[in-house]
């Protein structure tokens, strides 16, 4: 289940990609100031736990975000839960290699696991939240063609204090492949 774009390559996560590097990642604080995971010290072992756990999930799709010149390992970005009943999920991601920040590959990683949402587990809706304050993730979002859909006031507590939980959708309707 590889997908290929121009600069990144989206392949399912290994254990084998649960590494120091990795937990480096998640113990980083710039890396770590919005994902949920930094609430609870990252080992080696709780890594390899949650990739076994999500790999034996039917309803999860977790990927190993890499560079698809160098085979890279960079980050990681998940569809799931995915709730068939009502054909949506949410998408999450980050990418923790600070080398590749600002320089648009987590907005090829969203852009492919659309592609993937839509035309091989035939969704109708994604959505990824984000705190109010990560810039970033909003705008690699939006580059990919999602649009903001939801404000939950105050929700998210983030590296300043309380933060806006801002809801980004795409329907398949609206969805530009690349």
């Amino acid at each position: 289940m590889d997908l290929v774009g121009r600069r990144v390559r989206l392949r399912p996560i290994l254990v084998d990609d649960c590494t120091e590097r990795y937990v480096n990642w998640l113990r980083d604080p710039e890396v770590n100031r919005y994902l949920e995971t930094r609430w609870v010290e990252q080992t080696l072992e709780s890594v390899k736990a949650f990739v076994l756990a999500v790999n034996s999930d039917p309803a999860s799709h977790l990927m190993a975000i890499t560079d698809a010149n160098s085979g890279r390992h960079i980050g990681n970005i998940k569809i799931g839960p995915v709730r068939t009943h009502h054909e949506d999920a949410d998408l999450s991601y980050f990418i923790g290699d600070r080398d590749y920040w600002g320089r648009g590959y987590a907005t090829e990683a969203i852009q492919l696991s659309t592609r993937l949402g839509f035309d091989r587990l035939g969704l109708h809706r994604l959505q990824a939240g984000v705190y109010a304050t990560n810039v970033a993730s909003a705008r690699a979002l939006e580059k990919a063609g999602f649009v903001r859909d939801a404000v939950l006031l105050r929700q998210l507590r983030g590296p300043s204090g309380w933060e806006d939980h801002i809801w980004y959708r795409l329907l398949r309707e609206e969805w530009q492949p690349s």
